[in-house]
Order: C-alpha cells, then structure tokens, then sequence
C-alpha cells in the first residue's frame, strides 16, 4: 500500500466516526424529523416574504416589508452573487442539520491538533470534549445556527495562523485564507470578534517569544502573510460585509438619531449598546463552576426537579393531588443564578477540566501561554457587570466592544482552549522523555485541587451556599415560606447529585492516569478510557436538554406557525396594510410576519428609528402614528381569544398632504409626531428641506394616488392631481438603495414623520416607481468575483509549488 495513503486511513477512520457519533447523537433524522429550534421558527417568519418572492421568480430582493415595516434582508439569509465560499461550506457540511454543525465542531479542532502534531487518537478526546460540550448543544438546540456555524469555523483559522507561525508558509497562507473565508461567511460577527480578541492574545504571546529569541523578522514576515490571507478571506465575503456594515447604521448597533427620553427629557447619546443592555446576561462569578459541575447553580431554568422532590411534597401538603402537584412544580425554577434565562448550564465537563488542570503543571511553552490567557480573559469578560470595571474598560476603549450583547457567550473561546491545552497535557504523560516524578506530582495536585474543590462543596454546600433565586420572595408571598425551603432543598439536592457524580468522574480519571504512570495500564487502554469517559460525562448532561423529545415532524419546522382565527380574518383583505401583533411581545415575535406585513418582528439588530416608534408612540397608544403606518388590522387577545381588530383610519398605502413643516432635529419631530395631523402634514429636517421647492400645497380635492403594483423590492403607484402636489409614502425610508422614478425619471426621495418617505409630485397623471437597486451588491460581488478567483489561482500555485519541491526532495 502507498505510505501516503495508509497514512490517512486513521483520519479516514476518524471522520467516519465524527459522522456516526453526530448522526448517532441527533438520531431521530434518519426517522425525517427536524430540531425544534426556536430562533430558526423566528427567522423562517422574518424571512417567509424573501423566500416565496425568490421561489417564485428566482430573484433576490434584498428587502422585505414583512417585518418592522420594512428593512433589507442582508441579515435575513439573503444570497448574494458568486458566494463560491458557500459552495464549499455547503459541501462539508452534507450532513442534515444539526448533525452537520456536530460534524465541523469535531473536525475543526482535529485538523487544528494534527496541525500542531498531537496523536490522532488524543485529538479524538479533544474533538468530543469540544463538539460536545453542553452549550453547543444549547446553541443548536435553541436555533443559533450562525454562531455554531461561525464557532465550527474558528479551529481552522487557528490552525492556519499557526501553521504560518510554524514555518510552513504556503500551506498556512492557503489555509488562513480559505477558513477565514468560511468563518466571515457564517456571518457571526460577534463570535469572529471574540476569536480576533483570542489571536490577538497569540500574537502578543508570539511577538514577547520572538523578542526573546531575536526573531523579529521572522515574527513579521508571518504577519505580513497573515494579512494577506485575511484581506483576500475577507475579500471573498465583500459583499456580505459591506452590506451588514451599511445595516448596522440604520439598526439598533449604530448610532441613535435621538438625545432625549419618551418624557422630553434629555437622554445621553450613544453609539452602540448601552451597558445594561450588553451585559443583561452576565455569567455570575460564582456560577463559574458549572464548568465542573454541571448543576451547581440548578441547571437550566426550566430544569426538572429532583426524584422524591422537597417542593413536590411541600404542594401536596397544600392541599394539592400529586397530579396536580407535578404540574404546578414545572414553573418552578431550580436555577438560582442572576442571567434572565439559561438554556442549560455551560457544562464543560469534569473530565475534561481534570485534563485541562493536569495539563497546567505538565505543558510548558507558547501554546500554555495563549491558551491560558484566552481562558482567563474569555471568563472574565463573560462575568460581565459582575466584573465591571473590566468590562466598561472594554466597552469604553476597545473597538467594537459595545455593538455586542450577551457577554457570556465570551465563554466560547474557554470551550475551545481547554481541550487543547487538555490533550497536550495527556501528550506529556505518554512522553517517555517526562520524569514519573513530574507526572505524579501533577496527578497528585490535580487530584487535591479538584477533589477538594467538589469534597468542599460537598461536605459545607450549606453553609457556603444559601440557594436563593430572585424570584423566592414571590414564592414566599403567594406560597409562604415553607414552600421556599423545599424549593432550597431541592436545588442542594440537584447540586449535591452533579458534585458526587463530577466527583467520581475525576476519581476514574486519575486512576486512568495512575495506572498509566505505575505501567498497569497501557497507552491504548487510557485513550479508550478516557473517550468512553468523555462521551459518558458530556453526553450524559447534553441529553438533559437536548434529546429525541427536541424533534418533531418535518411540516411543523417547515411552517413552524398555524394561522389563528384572527390570522385568517385578515387574510381575507387581499389589500396592501400593516398588522400589529399585540398578543404577545410585537418587537419580539416573527409570527405576525410569517403571514403578513407587519410592524413588529424579531431580530438582534431591529430598525433603530421602528424601533423609536415604538418606544414614544406605539407603546402609548398613538393612533396616528399607527395610521402612518398604515396598520390596518390589530390581533388583539381577550380573555384567552384572539381577534383582528380592523383600524378604519389607517392612512392607506400614500397619501397627499397640505403643508410640510421644517424642524431642527430629530429629536423634534420623534416630539413631535405626538400631536401631529399625520393626513394633514409631514415633518421633515433640515438635511433633506434644500430639496423642496415649496413648503404649502393646495390640496386637489378629487386627487388620488394608489398602489397599483407590489413586490418586495418595487412598488408602482399612479398619481392623479390637478395641482402640485407632496406625497406621503407608508414605506421605511433607507437612503442606500431605494431609488424613485416619476414617469421614469428619477427624483430624489425625502425622509418625512421621522421614518416615513416623501416625494414632491408635478401636476398631471404620473406612474411612480419605487425600487430597490442596492449599489452595494453590485460593488461587493465585484470585489467576491475578483478575489475568489485570486484565492483559487493561489491555491492552485501553491499545491503546484508544494508538489513541486516534495518531487525535488
């Protein structure tokens, strides 16, 4: 056999098995059925307009008015031209999903590892630990698609900056370029900025080495390769990055248009989040533990209580059936952490952590520094206001900081770092060159830290802990006290449970690595041990809150809402009006948009000035701004039923106005729209007043202007008027796109009512026009075309020339 090929047939080996254990783990997809994935039922309703307009013509429209009463799709799945990155990201990932998220997690970090030289039957033990870690899951489970993606990505971009740091240049180059190419395509920001703030670290680590060592021109001759590669991965993905970069101006990421508070008041200007906003979910200091013990905080928030619960007994003795009482313990939250909401614990895994421990007294060198580094500083950031001067330190001077929310998700890069360093510490154990003496002191101090840690907890939870949830005092007023004490005594249950369990984890561990060290036990066996380990401690926890129950059949993922009887109502008006959704949360809910135009939605990055509105008017009731918005139907609830309660006074889809008023700022007319006669006049600023020529308009009584054409992205009105005449538009205002044609000529659009669009029209009969022509999709793809075609040349040379001198040799 060729020693190249047989060289691979253990990876082949490898990837076979990643395939099996992802398949294996989300098993009801052979059976056709799908994740329920909550966020991806969001997307589907903020998206269901695009998708049937590109379905039915096989166009991209680049702009839906299903949601927020209009806003581009660039953050919505909107699919750009020449996306060849695409194309190979669609074909490593050919499982169905969210095996295939499973399968880049395990075999992201196993390149990385073989890149770094690490046995392949230990990079196994590192790609399990990663792909299976308990937030992973969480993160699948909850529909976050792109920061799995993005988080798949972010092993191989590592491999490639180290593989440049380690001399081989042309495959590190090839590599750096194609995985940052793949990992800006996920198009997961937050995450990709989370992964720059780890290889920043290894560079700092590098650059103090290359000083120490006299190689700084060979330190800078990689980053000058590293930059390359970067520039053309982010080159391949212009198109995406412009367009997100434009958005971010016009959503709730960019820079407010106003400086005052609902009341009048004066409020602080801010570009980006503000803090409370960025840290509402803030991992607690404390809670930091639930990366050895899974429940030492009580797990997730809808976490099931304890066998022979404390809380159940406690109902019963209320007067309540056993029945009665298991039903009414589901609201009853086990998790008495500070986040609003967790969807499970960030469980990285006792055995894991055991490694990742042992490896700090055996590894030594660059590789402990940055990994060691990215761990500390990932937790620290991810405490949040627990940790607040680190944190308003980042917001205020790091770049970029403040445009993400939700701080614990820093933890992703400690999820990443802690196999690593975890399996060149077992790299170390099976080294022959490594005194006994060292292994055994590293076993012995790994062995007192952790098991005294959970012996601790153990013996004194007690006393140490008192289990209190901020909501206890509202279970003390309706419940009595009582009733709180068993809730306390069932979350020590659940922690004293996960201790004993993690406990005996890391026992087993140790004897593994004793038995090794005192020649019991062999190499193979330890590494057998230790998978049948780590798949036992993560997957044990994962399938708390990830299982077959998370499925269902593949209709209800494909149309993830049923119209209500208010739904139906409405869609008997064939007409074009808005629907605000006032059943649940509307700025919170894509439901309302999976069947009609709506004003509300759901998205990280909302409309900022919708979002404005809501906030002065919709909120308080104000019927003409609704009318502007042209919402003519509300879904209201009452007593348990749903109904559409139609709006007669919406302003239809245009309208002609008497008299234009000019006002200083922004913040004026948000004021303003309070008193405003929204049919009789429209307010407009300063930027856009040298573009009028006339402020009052003599109202023709029989004019008329209607909506005679709709898509997405083009409306056509005709217009009617004996006289000169302004027209307001129940249309989104965004400058960067929408172009306006009156009889074919183009003519300037004006922003009017703080979010609306305006046009002067001439006397006569006139067709007007509305279309969405981006000009940053044609000057992305441009730039994706170009470097797409370097990139592949590059990879083509470079196999070229790396076949070339292995023939010379």
């Amino acid at each position: 056999m060729n020693p190249s090929i047989k060289k691979l047939i253990p990876h082949i080996l490898v990837i076979i098995g990643f395939i099996i254990v992802s398949m294996a783990y989300f098993s009801p997809l052979l059976e056709g059925k799908k994740l329920n994935q909550s966020d991806i039922a969001q997307y589907k309703g903020m998206s269901k307009e695009q998708t049937d307009f590109r379905d039915a013509t096989g166009e991209e429209p680049y702009w839906t008015n299903a949601a927020f009463g209009g806003m581009p799709t660039y953050q919505l799945g909107a699919q750009y031209p020449y996306s060849f990155n695409k194309m190979l990201d669609r074909t490593l990932r050919f499982l169905p999903r969210p095996a295939d998220y499973m399968f880049l997690f395990f075999i992201g970090i196993y390149i990385l590892l073989i890149i770094l030289k690490v046995d392949w039957k230990l990079a196994i033990i590192a790609s399990l630990a990663f792909g299976l870690s308990t937030n992973m899951l969480d993160i699948l489970s909850a529909g976050h698609n792109a920061k799995a993606h993005a988080i798949a990505y972010m092993p191989l971009v590592l491999a490639g900056i180290l593989l440049i740091f380690k001399g081989r240049h042309i495959w590190g180059f090839l590599l750096l370029a194609v995985s940052m190419s793949l990992e800006i395509m996920a198009n997961h920001f937050q995450m990709t900025y989370y992964l720059l703030l780890l290889v920043v670290i290894i560079g700092l680590v590098y650059l103090i080495d290359a000083i120490k060592k006299k190689q700084l021109p060979h330190f800078f001759k990689c980053i000058g390769i590293m930059i390359i590669a970067v520039v053309i991965g982010i080159a391949t993905n212009a198109t995406s990055l412009l367009a997100t970069k434009e958005y971010t101006a016009f959503s709730t990421r960019g820079e407010s248009a106003i400086t005052v508070n609902t009341d009048g008041s004066i409020s602080e200007k801010q570009d980006g989040l503000s803090f409370d906003y960025i840290t509402e979910y803030s991992y607690g200091i404390l809670e930091t533990l639930n990366l050895f013990i899974p429940r030492f905080m009580g797990g997730s928030s809808l976490e099931s209580l304890p066998e022979d619960s404390k809380t159940v007994e406690e109902v019963i003795k209320l007067g309540a059936s056993p029945q009665q009482a298991n039903q009414f313990v589901q609201q009853v939250p086990m998790y008495w952490g500070d986040q609003t909401f967790v969807g499970a614990p960030a469980y990285v895994g006792a055995t894991i952590i055991f490694l990742f421990v042992f490896a700090l007294f055996m590894v030594k060198g660059r590789l402990k520094y940055w990994v060691v580094a990215g761990i500390v500083l990932s937790l620290f950031l991810s405490w949040g206001k627990n940790l607040e001067f680190l944190t308003r330190f980042f917001i205020d001077y790091v770049p970029m900081y403040d445009k993400f929310r939700a701080v614990s998700t820093t933890q992703v890069i400690l999820r990443l770092c802690i196999p690593i360093l975890a399996v060149f510490g077992l790299t170390q154990l099976f080294n022959s060159v490594v005194r006994k003496e060292e292994k055994l002191n590293a076993l012995k101090w790994t062995s007192i830290i952790l098991g005294g840690i959970t012996l601790i907890i153990l013996a004194f939870k007690n006393t140490l802990f008192n289990f209190e949830s901020p909501y206890d005092t509202m279970f003390i007023e309706q419940m009595g006290v009582d009733f709180v004490k068993a809730i306390r005594e069932d979350r020590a249950t659940l922690l004293s449970e996960d201790t004993l369990r993690t406990l005996i984890l890391i026992a087993l561990v140790a004897v593994l690595i004793f038995g090794y060290i005192k020649e019991k036990i062999n190499e193979k066996l330890v590494v057998a041990g230790l998978v049948i380990l780590v798949l036992f401690d993560l997957v044990g926890v994962d399938k708390r809150y990830v299982n077959d129950d998370n499925f269902v059949s593949k209709y209800l993922i494909d149309q993830p809402f049923q119209p209500n009887s208010a739904d139906q109502e409405i869609l008997k008006d064939k007409g074009n009006y808005r629907v605000l959704d006032l059943s649940g949360s509307p700025l919170n809910s894509a439901r309302a948009s999976f069947f009609h135009n709506s004003i509300g939605g759901y998205h990280g990055a909302k409309p900022k000035r919708m979002q404005d509105l809501f906030e002065f008017h919709v909120y308080e009731g104000n019927q003409a701004v609704l009318n502007m918005l042209n919402v003519k139907y509300n879904i209201i609830k009452n007593e348990g039923n749903l109904f559409a309660q139609r709006n007669p006074y919406a302003n239809g889809n245009a309208w002609f106005v008497d008299s234009i008023q000019e006002t200083r700022t922004d913040n004026e007319v948000i004021l303003y729209l309070s008193f405003l006669n929204t049919k009789e006049k429209a307010l407009i600023t300063p930027e856009f007043t040298s573009n009028l020529k006339q402020h009052t308009f003599k109202k023709d009584s029989t004019a008329t202007i209607n909506l005679k054409s709709y898509q997405p992205n083009e409306l056509i009105y005709e217009s009617k008027s004996s006289q000169n005449a302004f027209a307001v538009f129940s249309e989104i205002y965004y400058e960067n796109g929408w172009k306006a044609f009156i009889d074919e000529k183009e003519v300037d659009i004006l922003r009017v009512n703080y979010t609306l669009r305006g046009l002067e029209i001439p006397s006569g009969t006139h067709e007007i026009v509305f279309r969405f022509e981006p000009k940053v999709i044609k000057t992305g793809s441009t730039i994706v075309l170009a470097s797409s075609i370097l990139l592949m040349l590059l990879i083509l040379g470079g196999i070229f020339y790396e076949f070339k001198e292995k023939n010379k040799t």
